[in-house]
């Protein structure tokens, strides 16, 4: 994971207008999200950044792959996130409707997807998404 240092000054991935390290660069070095929505766009900033690590320990263990292809060739060259909804199901449940868009190949796309979100053990955990068309 980056070191706080490298976050200095670099403008977060997840469109929050904010800095890097005062945004989800918290999170990456260990900071646990407050919610459902800070966690998917650290989450979104770590497809970004390229931190496998950070992207398994923040996934529910019981719907984590055993392989991501962050180092696939090749990768997204992602372009912004928007996220249309956060809605909370209960003090440990929730999820978050988003649109990720990146380019492939030079073919740009959209990721629109409801992610599900649990709380365990006071940390907020990925668990799956629904592909919105």
């Amino acid at each position: 994971m980056p070191g706080e240092d490298t976050l200095t000054g670099a403008a977060c991935p997840c469109g929050s207008a904010r800095a890097l390290a005062d945004c989800c660069g918290h999170y990456h070095v260990g900071v646990p999200a407050p919610d459902a929505e800070s966690l998917m766009r650290s989450r979104y900033s770590a497809y970004v950044l390229g931190l496998e690590a950070y992207l398994r320990a923040t996934w529910h263990p019981a719907t984590c792959p055993a392989w991501l292809g962050l180092d696939e060739v090749p990768r997204p060259q992602w372009l912004g996130l928007t996220v249309k909804a956060h809605a909370p199901q209960d003090a440990t449940h929730a999820t978050v409707e988003f649109v990720a868009r990146y380019k492939l190949n030079g073919r740009a796309f959209r990721l629109h997807e409801t992610s599900r979100f649990e709380q365990v053990d006071g940390r907020w955990l990925y668990v799956d998404g629904v592909i919105q068309e």
